[in-house]
C-alpha cells in the first residue's frame, strides 16, 4: 500500500497557557498542504517493522521514528504482523510543518486497512494522540481550529481561502524548546474561528504567530523568506508553528523557484 502523507501549515498560533503537566495550551488553525511524503507499507513474514528511507536524511534511531512507533503501538493493541516500510522523505523535518505526524497518521490509517482491523475515525485519532499532539489532525486531515495543546479539533467550514501557496524552508533549525523559551503565554487577541468574516487580504493585521517575532529576530533567513513572501505579492505570509518554515498565500500562481509552491483551496 503507498500513501502520500501531507504537511500542514498553521494560520495563526497563539500559546495561551502554561500548563501544569508542562505542556502549553493552544490556539491555532492547521490546514492540510499537498506537499508530500511517499509511504509504502507491505505485510511480511517476520515479526518485525523493517524500516528504510530515502531522499531526506532522518536523523535518530529508527526505533524512535514515529512511523515505526505507530506500527509498535499497533501490534501491542491488535497483534498485527510484520511489514516492510519505505519512506521516502520530502516533507523538511523540525520546519513547523508536522510531517513527522502525518507520517505516523499515514501508517495508522495504512495498518488498518491491510490488517482489516475495522479501527473508525475516532479510534484511529485516539491512538494517533498518544503518538503526539499533531497527528490525530492528520487522521482528519481537513481544516481545524486547535485547541488544548494541539489534539483538540473542530471542524471549519469550506470556502477559507482558494489560491496558491508557497512555503520556503530556510536552511536553519529551531529548537521547539528554544522557542517556546523565547515567548510568554497570554489569552489569543483575535478569536481564529471568526477567520471566515475577514477576506485574506486582511488577515496580516489580526491573524499572529506568537513564536513569529521572537524567532525570526534570532534567524535572519526566516524574517528575509517573510519579506520575499510579501515581495512576490503574498496576501497573507506568516511562520508555521514554532519554525523554521514560511509559508505565503497568494491569489496568483507566483515565481519563487525555491520554495514549493502549490494550489489549494480550503
Amino acid at each position: 500500500m503507498i500513501c502520500f502523507p501531507p504537511c500542514k501549515i498553521n494560520l495563526g498560533l497563539f500559546v495561551t497557557r502554561k500548563r501544569d503537566d508542562g505542556y502549553h495550551d493552544l490556539e491555532s488553525i492547521f490546514l492540510p498542504v499537498p506537499w508530500t511524503d511517499v509511504l509504502e507499507v507491505v505485510p511480511s513474514d517476520t515479526q518485525e517493522c523493517e524500516f528504510s528511507s530515502s531522499g531526506l536524511q532522518i536523523t535518530g534511531p529508527t526505533a524512535d521514528n514515529l512511523v515505526v512507533r505507530a506500527w509498535q503501538l499497533i501490534r501491542r493493541e491488535y497483534g498485527i504482523g510484520g511489514v516492510h516500510v519505505h519512506l521516502h522523505k520530502v516533507i523538511p523535518m523540525g520546519a513547523g510543518l508536522g510531517g513527522g505526524s502525518s507520517d505516523a497518521a499515514s501508517m495508522l490509517i495504512a495498518l488498518n486497512e491491510i490488517f482489516m482491523l475495522e479501527l473508525d475515525r475516532a479510534e484511529l485519532e485516539g491512538h494517533a494522540a498518544s503518538l503526539g499532539s499533531d497527528c490525530p489532525f492528520f487522521i482528519r486531515n481537513r481544516p481545524q481550529f486547535i485547541t488544548g495543546r494541539g489534539e483538540l479539533m473542530q471542524d471549519l467550514s469550506a470556502g477559507l481561502f482558494r489560491g496558491w501557496i508557497a512555503i520556503h524552508h530556510p536552511p536553519v533549525h529551531v529548537s521547539t524548546a528554544q522557542a517556546y523559551g523565547l515567548i510568554k503565554p497570554q489569552p489569543a487577541p483575535f478569536d481564529l474561528r471568526r477567520i471566515h468574516e475577514l477576506p485574506p487580504e486582511k488577515w496580516q493585521s489580526v491573524v499572529s504567530n506568537d513564536f513569529q517575532v521572537p524567532v525570526a529576530s534570532q534567524f535572519c533567513g526566516i524574517a528575509d523568506a517573510l519579506k520575499a513572501m510579501l515581495a512576490a505579492g503574498a496576501v497573507y505570509t506568516a511562520m508555521s508553528g514554532s519554525g523554521s518554515a514560511v509559508f505565503g498565500l497568494f491569489s496568483e500562481k507566483p515565481e519563487l523557484p525555491a520554495a514549493y509552491v502549490g494550489e489549494v483551496a480550503w
